[in-house]
């Protein structure tokens, strides 16, 4: 396994810029990839950072940092598709991993005893990747665009690492979160989601131009959404909220499948509505993780259904063979 965090967790201060020049190894990366050199351009300090404004700068980063950290020869996707800042995403499986260390008497469980549900796996399959390299658990990813599962399932095809670790599930009502998606006999440790955040195209691009001016210092008046992905990938009807209120809702039938669910929250001013729909469900147990790189922050909600008596007894049954 490789080591967990090897980027730097910087606090969202001053010189934001700078900071996050040195959670990148560049000299590393550019061997691990030399057309990275390329997209190497001083920043508005004059220090020598990826040009972030750029997607296909973005995606040559990502494939550095997959090759040299994770050992992921082969991650091709549609240009069109989300390409996901990877220590944000390295940041939710290390943190979740570590909620399932917290029930497990401090140490982490790994191997294929684990399963985690990747609720919107994307094209990029980058949450399993991941998990499967770093605790080699075993990932089910879900997804509404069948473009999207396939793209992913090349990918986890042309990486022998990954291969016949990753199942990729087709969501066909794209209503519906985890029905049709969890059978009956599922028993699953975790499921995480980045859920899609904007309830409009408008307010997509406003983020997107916000990000870009944050992380290069360039105003842009229509950005290349793909930074951010395409239409499903970042936008539902009503937003986020809405998003994770259908999942809540969704969790309390599935509650004996799974141990942990959990999604990201990236505006704060959700929670309050989330913890209230959480308790209406009558979960046993809710967590909230604080979690961020670089210049954003977000946090991670979970739940679980399971009395202290069921979870003694999940860790028994499952953990312990």
């Amino acid at each position: 396994m490789y080591k967990r965090r090897w980027y730097l967790k910087v606090a969202p201060d001053v010189y934001n810029e700078i900071l996050n020049q040195l959670r990148y190894d560049l000299s590393a990366l550019t061997n691990s990839n030399p057309e990275l050199k390329n997209y190497i351009i001083p920043n508005k300090f004059g220090v020598k950072s990826v040009d972030f404004s750029s997607p296909l700068a973005v995606k040559i980063l990502n494939k550095a940092i997959l090759n040299h950290y994770y050992g992921i020869k082969n991650w091709e996707f549609p240009d069109e598709n989300l390409c996901p800042p990877i220590p944000g995403r390295a940041d939710y499986i290390h943190h979740i991993a570590d909620l399932l260390g917290e029930n497990n008497f401090g140490t982490i469980p790994i191997g294929n005893k684990i399963t985690c549900l990747d609720v919107g796996l994307g094209a990029s399959c980058i949450y399993p990747i991941i998990g499967v390299i770093e605790y080699d658990w075993k990932f089910i990813g879900s997804d509404i665009d069948p473009k999207s599962i396939a793209s992913a399932q090349h990918i986890i095809n042309s990486n022998s690492a990954i291969k016949d670790k990753i199942e990729c599930r087709l969501q066909k009502n794209s209503k519906n979160v985890f029905h049709g998606i969890i059978n009956k006999e599922d028993k699953i440790e975790l499921i995480i989601c980045n859920p899609p955040f904007h309830a409009s195209i408008e307010d997509a691009q406003k983020g997107t131009r916000r990000k870009i001016k944050n992380l290069s210092g360039k105003k842009v008046k229509t950005p290349e959404l793909n930074f951010s992905g395409i239409s499903n990938e970042l936008i539902c009807e009503g937003g986020e909220y809405q998003f994770i209120q259908n999942m809540i809702r969704e969790s309390k039938k599935f509650s004996k499948n799974c141990y942990w669910f959990s999604t990201l929250v990236s505006k704060q001013s959700n929670l309050k509505g989330i913890y209230k729909l959480i308790e209406n469900i009558e979960a046993n147990q809710i967590k909230r993780i604080t979690m961020g790189t670089g210049n954003k922050s977000s946090r991670i909600v979970a739940w679980t259904f399971l009395s202290i008596e069921e979870q003694k007894e999940w860790i028994e049954t499952r953990w312990k063979i």
